[in-house]
């Protein structure tokens, strides 16, 4: 019975045509999230950067990619169950047998292995560290903590911050206080998005038992704590200025990129209608590129 199963799985495998193989990856490795992510880093990079090393440039979005990559791949993997009773999820290569579990491992390993390597000793042994903690926070904290608390939002942020000032190290081979701004803001940025996602999913991540939102519910409690989430990040907009990183044209800009997600948030308090939700996970993904943008346009 194992042996037909794993002729079966092997048969699917080997079915696939080398698009399909490409397409299954990009899949696993979540390429458009992988993406935003070396952006993130690359920007931090030429926002730390006095002069550019193109080299230097080159190694971190490699082991940048293979970092991100590795830690997806994995997330996926000790996910593959909850995966499989999501509609959003249900067809992934991992629940579709389409790529094996152990392959997935083994690749992943790979990837991040590599990727760790090319940091550390590509670029400075603290942006390998920093790769490490990335890998270790994201898949072996925060993915199985989604099934147990929704403290897990709070935890998956520390990986999810670190891109930007992984950047900053990699130029200048240093921590510094303007690395912790880009980390903080980036930080601060990952509740209102994830929450709004949260929201707009809340039906399937119950039917995997996944504990994304506050309380576990969609509710006016809720929707308050994503409107204080967005109003922090609103907040925090004046750090690059006061701490010298940026000027003043950054803070606006800073200012109406948060605004743009406080006043969905707000009609979200007083409706509780995904519509809203949708509207802030929207302007998130302004904010994740165009206030990197803006701090490297203005930076001081």
């Amino acid at each position: 019975m194992f042996l037909k199963k794993v002729s079966i799985v092997k048969s699917k495998i080997v079915s696939l045509s080398f698009a399909e193989k490409v397409s299954c990856y990009a899949q696993l490795f979540k390429l458009r999230l992988t993406s935003y992510v070396v952006i993130s880093a690359v920007l931090g990079y030429f926002i730390g950067a006095t002069t550019i090393n193109y080299a230097s440039l080159f190694w971190l979005i490699i082991g940048g990619f293979f970092v991100t990559s590795c830690s997806n791949a994995f997330n996926q993997i000790f996910e593959k169950n909850s995966d499989k009773l999501m509609s959003r999820t249900k067809n992934r290569p991992l629940p579709t047998e389409k790529i094996s579990t152990f392959e997935a491992s083994i690749v992943g390993l790979v990837l991040g292995i590599v990727g760790v390597f090319i940091l550390w000793f590509a670029l400075n042994p603290l942006s390998g560290i920093l790769g490490a903690l990335a890998i270790f926070s994201y898949t072996v904290i925060y993915t199985p903590l989604k099934k147990v608390s929704t403290f897990s939002v709070f935890i998956g942020a520390f990986p999810g911050a670190i891109p930007p000032m992984l950047g900053w190290v990699a130029a200048t081979g240093t921590f510094s206080l303007e690395a912790g701004i880009l980390f903080a803001l980036q930080f601060l940025w990952q509740f209102p998005h994830f929450w709004a996602i949260a929201w707009r999913l809340d039906n399937d991540y119950k039917s995997a038992g996944l504990k994304m939102l506050p309380f576990c519910k969609k509710n006016k409690t809720t929707s308050v704590i994503i409107l204080i989430s967005a109003l922090l990040l609103f907040a925090c907009s004046f750090l690059p200025e006061y701490f010298h990183i940026a000027g003043r044209l950054a803070t606006i800009t800073l200012s109406i990129l948060a605004l743009l997600m406080v006043i969905p948030s707000i009609k979200l308090v007083q409706t509780q209608d995904d519509k809203f939700a949708l509207r802030i996970m929207l302007m998130s993904y302004l904010y994740l590129i165009s206030s990197l943008a803006i701090l490297l346009i203005d930076k001081a």
